[in-house]
């Protein structure tokens, strides 16, 4: 058990884009400090040493795993190296893993990760930053007052295309998982927390219209796609729709979430981030939450800012940073995490049902839970 209050050491696998907002979010924490970084890319690697200058550069995984001084550890590699570096982590040694979304990009993955999950002897957060963006968690706690019970969940995101990523392999399904895992396990995630239901059937309808046509990587064109909208029927009869649009950078905002339910409607408006906000329009939108009642009729409106240094340090409206704080408490032996192994699984599991179901034209039910199965075989 570690001392509770004593500085967390963090070891981070992969520091591209996304590990570098890990790595300036760590900064922030007064009790938590990064202590090794394994990154290959020798760019990347001098990027995050200027970030976080005292932690040490490793050659390899191995050697990471190898500082004794390690508390905890972070997955930040891309998509499809997930699975291998926990294997490798799970037989090297078991610390407190923040892995990244999307967890894996297969879906023959899915068995590994339950075994894993079996006998990893620390605890495992998977990154679902989204939950912790302070608009989004107000519009979740008040849910169920403005709604009752929720029966139909909106979520459209109207962004900008995908960034350029080292070796560009964010341009390929076979690297990412599909657009629709890619930058969507994120709102399958909401959906089933904000619901608290299991999804049942997924239909998608989606493509590539307008991004990366032009695009070619050793001849290959990229095969992600740009635009999708996809339905989730649930378990106990509520439905969710996700409108994903992957060239509509001109929004004011860039997430927009709807629920409704027998009492009434609430909806999070989330803009995108400040550094992409044209400077000639002034300062950047600050999220919404609106809530409008069936009885007495009346939208109510309110603005939820967030602080500026935490925003400043990372694309996701601050959720790295709250996400990490409660990561510490768990690595302090203060808590379970929240964002669990399964519920990571299932997030990506949605999504390659939408792929599956976009490409066949046809509605595709959901795969068996292996958590559950697992289980099911333990008792039997």
């Amino acid at each position: 058990m570690r001392k509770v209050s004593s500085v967390v050491n963090y070891g981070i696998i992969g520091c591209g884009m996304m590990g570098q907002e890990h790595l300036r979010n760590i900064a922030l924490l007064p009790d938590a400090r990064v202590a090794a970084i394994f990154e290959p890319n020798q760019i990347m690697a001098n990027t995050a040493k200027s970030i976080a200058p005292n932690a040490q550069l490793c050659g390899s995984l191995e050697e990471l795993l190898a500082i004794e001084a390690l508390d905890c550890l972070l997955i930040a590699s891309p998509n499809h190296l997930h699975v291998a570096q926990f294997d490798q982590i799970a037989g090297k040694r078991h610390l407190p893993l923040l892995i990244e979304k999307p967890l894996f990009t297969r879906s023959e993955d899915v068995a590994k990760l339950a075994e894993l999950d079996a006998s990893y002897m620390a605890p495992i957060w998977v990154g679902m930053e989204y939950r912790y963006m302070p608009p989004i968690q107000t519009f979740i706690d008040q849910i169920d007052s403005a709604c009752g019970r929720p029966t139909m969940l909106t979520i459209r995101e109207h962004r900008f295309p995908f960034l350029e990523k080292v070796g560009d392999w964010n341009r390929f399904n076979r690297n990412t998982g599909g657009t629709l895992v890619e930058k969507c396990c994120h709102f399958f995630d909401l959906m089933r927390f904000i619901l608290k239901d299991e999804p049942v059937r997924v239909m998608a309808s989606a493509g590539q219209d307008v991004n990366h046509l032009d695009e070619a990587y050793d001849g290959e064109v990229p095969d992600i796609w740009d635009g999708a909208f996809v339905i989730v029927d649930f378990a106990r009869g509520s439905r969710a729709m996700l409108e994903l649009c992957m060239y509509a950078e001109g929004s004011t905002f860039q997430e927009e979430i709807t629920c409704v339910g027998p009492s009434g409607k609430i909806e999070v408006k989330v803009p995108g981030p400040g550094r992409f906000w044209p400077t000639h329009l002034g300062e950047p939108p600050v999220a919404q939450v609106i809530v409008s009642p069936r009885s007495p009729k009346g939208p109510q409106q309110v603005e939820i800012p967030v602080d500026p240094t935490i925003q400043e340090a990372g694309d996701h409206n601050g959720s790295t940073f709250f996400q990490h704080a409660r990561f510490l408490d768990v690595v302090n032996g203060q808590g379970m995490p929240e964002v669990t192994l399964r519920d990571g699984a299932r997030a990506v599991e949605m999504g390659l049902a939408a792929q599956e179901s976009a490409a066949r034209g046809t509605a595709i039910d959901m795969p068996l839970d292996a958590w559950v199965e697992r289980s099911r075989e333990q008792t039997a």
